[in-house]
């Protein structure tokens, strides 16, 4: 009884804040507030129960760090009307999200409906510098469709439905459009919380699916996950906008991890180690560039800002810490998310190495060049500068100390009924063979 109940709870503490932040939504500083409030209660909720919740193949990892996202994204958002509306949904998604990763069925139905309001976000909310994208609805209906199939089917028709979905939530070429678009057209800080809400989401359907596929869709989707690495690698090379190259440049680090994830057959707690590095990393520095925007305005050329380093040193402090973290270097997350993969899941194919070694140190180029731009160069004397303000200085460094954390602490921290689950059902192997 109490395990049924739980689900309900954790989904329903956002729910529940966001309901009482419409009923104040005329003070957008109030709205800020209890959105931060409630991140913090529900963070602090799952670290309470989290010992009488069954324990996930992924670990209990993507449930920590839903609330943490949720907070950086609203912390790193200046005080405006504009606002408001985001930080309500992000708590709504929030409780979607919690509710998609504790529940069964019911989870699913989460899933659904967060889709779903994505869908009809994306077709609320576009510009002329970022119009609407139909290929990006249409990628979240495909999610929705395979969601809904894989609730009412049975295995192996469930688990390739179930695939498609995974395909559309942790970004995998050619489905990874639906991703791009949220990350570029939602506003004020849903794309920060996005960027690591749909990957989790989609790295929990995949290690429940995972085992029960086909090997015939296994190797396919190998061969997709090498070549969407090459692709976002390259696209994100490309790139002059900061969140294109920042969303890029995140489908080919989560195409890697779709690859370790094939190789292994199944999804485990330090895949949930990379994916959950790789999007707080994507989102901190999502954040970051919203500290540019909101100085110089939301259409800014980033080739235009420069000398940001000597005028604003907390700002190319932290800047450069979240760079270090997203390039994948130690000691940071994305770095132990990766080489645990690598020594526990060695991979099958050298050539498949060789490919997702070349995406990553890629990385270091196009991460590097955005960051090197903007701290660095000509101070011009017709720019404001300013450095962070209180609550954009909390929301990086609480990205930070996250990544840091990620890549210091042990799995079991948050696995940890992981190895002895594996010693019971050895034993009972065992004893059955006797």
């Amino acid at each position: 009884m109490m395990e049924a109940f739980l689900p309900w709870l954790v989904t329903g503490i956002p729910f529940l804040g966001a309901l009482v932040s419409l009923t104040r939504s005329s003070d957008p500083y109030r709205v800020k507030m209890y959105a931060i409030v409630c991140s913090v209660i529900s963070l602090a909720s799952i670290v309470a129960i989290a010992n009488y919740l069954p324990t996930p193949p992924d670990g209990f990892l993507p449930l920590y760090l839903l609330p943490i996202a949720a907070m950086v994204s609203v912390l790193g958002q200046p005080v405006h009307e504009n606002h408001r509306l985001s930080w309500i949904m992000t708590l709504v998604f929030l409780g979607l999200g919690m509710g998609a990763l504790t529940a069964e069925n019911f989870g699913l139905l989460c899933l659904i409906s967060l889709m779903l309001t994505i869908m009809f976000l994306l077709y609320r909310h576009h510009t002329t510098l970022w119009p609407i994208s139909w290929w990006g609805i249409g990628s979240f209906g495909v999610g929705v469709v395979g969601a809904g199939v894989s609730l009412a089917a049975e295995p192996p028709i469930s688990s390739v439905a179930s695939l498609a979905t995974c395909a559309v939530l942790l970004p995998l070429m050619p489905f990874h459009d639906g991703y791009l678009t949220a990350l570029t057209r939602l506003p004020g800080s849903l794309p920060p919380f996005i960027v690591l809400l749909l990957p989790l989401l989609g790295l929990h359907g995949l290690a429940k699916a995972m085992p029960t596929m086909p090997n015939e869709f296994v190797t396919v989707v190998s061969f997709l996950a090498l070549v969407s690495s090459l692709y976002g690698a390259i696209k994100a090379l490309a790139q002059s906008r900061v969140r294109l190259l920042l969303g890029y440049g995140s489908v080919s680090f989560f195409s890697i991890l779709w690859w370790f994830v094939a190789g292994a057959h199944t999804a485990t707690p330090r895949a949930a180690v990379l994916a959950g590095a790789v999007g707080l990393a994507t989102g901190g520095l999502l954040v970051a560039w919203q500290v540019i925007r909101t100085r110089y305005g939301d259409d800014v050329d980033p080739q235009s800002i420069s000398g940001l380093a000597s005028s604003m040193p907390s700002y190319g402090v932290l800047l450069s810490l979240l760079a270090l973290a997203a390039m994948g270097l130690p000691p940071f997350g994305v770095f132990a998310g990766f080489m645990g993969l690598l020594l526990t899941a060695p991979p099958s194919s050298t050539i498949g190495l060789f490919i997702a070694l070349t995406a990553w140190l890629a990385a270091s180029w196009y991460i590097m060049q955005m960051v090197q731009q903007l701290l660095f160069g000509a101070r011009r004397p017709d720019l404001r500068y300013a450095d962070l303000r209180y609550p954009e200085l909390a929301s990086l460094l609480i990205a930070v100390l996250t990544l840091l954390a990620l890549g210091l602490a042990p799995t079991s921290l948050y696995a940890p009924d992981q190895a002895s689950s594996r010693t019971i059902a050895m034993e009972r192997s065992l004893a059955w063979n006797r």
